[in-house]
């Protein structure tokens, strides 16, 4: 079996993914273009699956449908991305960051440790050479990612679709599943991230459970940093003075996706502990 500088092919994955980032940091440094961000992020995942997979060469079941998941997660995303960041022009995210070299160049570093780390659990069952037969936490984890990237696709298309009605210019995305969760387009990711962990541990062994950074890292940027926080305060800014706003706010789960009639009514230490809705997502809300 193939071994690339170490068994887990860690090496070669961090290698891989340094070097495609690195490319197209090049390409938005040179050009002051940065519509190929997210498309260089998805796909990075993509490469490292199929490139674990070919190299091993063993072609478990388990390899080949963790490494299609990731696929077609990968591709999926680097699509819709790609296509939207087209349609609308500009990346605001970058707004700060174009004539900033060193911050264009700490966002791509951070962006491959993003991709490294979370693909460790479909990087370390590639390159095992374990093959127990399909038990209940392969199919467990195969229903968390279906789930998960059901909710991601169906928030996406269903916030391009609201954005792109003329009727809706200025309103925020209350519809489709965006009725029971203010982020479900992340509450997807998230799931079928730790769907993609749940389906690896029947290989796993001693020190390859420390893969489980993949999901706990991806969980704690969408979290904390990237994620919630950035869109909660920019929502905030834009209709925190907006009575409708406030209202769904109050009763609108921020990630884990439940009735409003049910969200509304828990008590806030219950929402703090188990549904993720810490007080600085409120920070900017007029009260």
């Amino acid at each position: 079996m193939a071994t690339v500088l170490d068994s887990h092919f860690l090496a070669l994955t961090a290698i891989v993914t340094l070097g495609y980032q690195i490319f197209f940091f090049i390409i938005t440094a040179l050009l002051k273009f940065d519509k190929v961000t997210d498309f260089a992020g998805s796909t990075n995942f993509v490469i490292i699956a199929v490139l674990t997979l070919i190299i091993k060469g063993s072609w478990h079941f388990r390899q080949v449908v963790l490494t299609s998941l990731v696929v077609i997660w990968g591709l999926r995303l680097a699509i819709f991305l790609l296509m939207r960041i087209l349609q609308w022009g500009e990346d605001r995210r970058f707004d700060e960051m174009r004539s900033n070299l060193g911050k264009l160049a700490v966002f791509w570093i951070f962006q491959a440790v993003w991709v490294w780390t979370v693909t460790l659990p479909v990087t370390v069952v590639n390159a095992s050479d374990r093959d127990p037969s399909v038990q209940a936490e392969d199919i467990i984890g195969w229903i968390m990612w279906s789930v998960g990237i059901s909710f991601e696709a169906a928030a996406d298309q269903q916030k391009l679709s609201f954005k792109n009605s003329p009727e809706n210019r200025g309103k925020w995305c209350n519809v489709g599943v965006w009725k029971y969760s203010r982020h479900p387009n992340y509450f997807g990711e998230i799931f079928l991230w730790w769907g993609i962990f749940v389906a690896s541990t029947p290989i796993l062994e001693g020190a390859e459970w420390l893969v489980i950074l993949g999901p706990i890292f991806l969980t704690l940027l969408l979290l904390f940093v990237s994620g919630l926080p950035l869109l909660e305060e920019s929502a905030d800014k834009k209709f925190g003075n907006v009575a409708a706003y406030r209202i769904y706010k109050e009763t609108t789960s921020p990630l884990i996706p439940l009735p409003q009639s049910v969200y509304g009514n828990l008590p806030l230490w219950f929402k703090a502990i188990f549904l993720f809705e810490f007080p600085f997502y409120s920070r900017s809300l007029p009260h």
